[in-house]
């Protein structure tokens, strides 16, 4: 998804700090809040309304890509724990 490297106005770029920021905004202002992205924008710095709204649009691409089984899981151990887990993640869904 969006890198960490560091960023400027109107560039495809995102810090960890505004990545984080997007993160505690979208719990901020739900898509019911009016002005939604602008809002999430001032949040963020440095964005523009069509850059977050677009970081959006990835993360909600990623995350139906991981719900749809187009991500592998990473093997990290074989003694069964993560393999559970896998189970487990992959019978849940974002509501």
């Amino acid at each position: 998804m969006a890198s960490s490297s560091v960023s400027s106005h109107s560039s495809g770029l995102w810090t960890a700090k505004q990545n984080k920021a997007f993160e505690q905004a979208l719990a901020t202002y739900d898509q019911d809040t009016p002005n939604r992205w602008h809002n999430v924008a001032q949040v963020v710095g440095g964005k523009t309304t069509e850059e977050v709204k677009r970081h959006y649009e990835l993360l909600v691409q990623d995350i139906n890509s991981i719900e749809n089984g187009l991500v592998p899981f990473p093997n990290y151990n074989t003694n069964g724990r993560l393999i559970q887990e896998e189970k487990r993640m992959r019978n849940m869904r974002l509501q």
